[in-house]
C-alpha cells in the first residue's frame, strides 16, 4: 500500500504544482496585458462618438452653406403640403367623402329593430 500512496502524493503534488504555475503565469502576465488591452479599446471607444460628433456637425454645416436658401424653403413647403395631402387622403380613403356617406346612408336606412343602432 506504501506504493500507491506515494503514486497518489506524487500525482496530488504535480497537480498543485500544474494549478500553481497556471494561476500565476495568469496573475502576474495574462492578467495586466489583458487589463492594458482593455482600457486600450475603451479609450478608442470614448474617442469615437465625439469624432462622429464632431464630423456630422461639419458636414451638415457644409451641406446648409452649399444649398441655396430657396431650395431649403421650397423644400419645406413640399414636404408640408405632401403631408397635409396625405392626411387628407388618408382620412377619406378610410371615412369616404361626405357625398359618399350621405348616398350609402340614404341607400341602407338604418333598421330602428337594429339593437346595436342608437339615435
Amino acid at each position: 500500500m506504501a506504493f500507491w500512496y506515494s503514486v497518489l502524493i506524487h500525482a496530488g503534488a504535480s497537480a498543485l504544482a500544474v494549478l500553481l504555475v497556471l494561476a500565476g503565469f495568469h496573475r502576474w502576465v495574462l492578467r495586466p496585458y489583458l487589463d492594458s488591452k482593455v482600457r486600450e479599446m475603451q479609450n478608442a471607444a470614448d474617442d469615437i462618438e465625439p469624432r462622429v460628433i464632431r464630423g456630422v456637425r461639419t458636414g451638415m454645416t457644409e451641406a446648409m452653406r452649399e444649398m441655396p436658401e430657396t431650395a431649403v424653403r421650397d423644400s419645406t413647403r413640399q414636404f408640408l403640403k405632401f403631408g397635409s395631402e396625405l392626411f387628407e387622403n388618408g382620412l377619406s380613403s378610410f371615412l369616404g367623402t361626405g357625398e359618399e356617406i350621405q348616398r350609402r346612408h340614404r341607400q341602407n336606412p338604418p333598421d330602428s329593430a337594429d339593437p346595436g343602432h342608437r339615435r
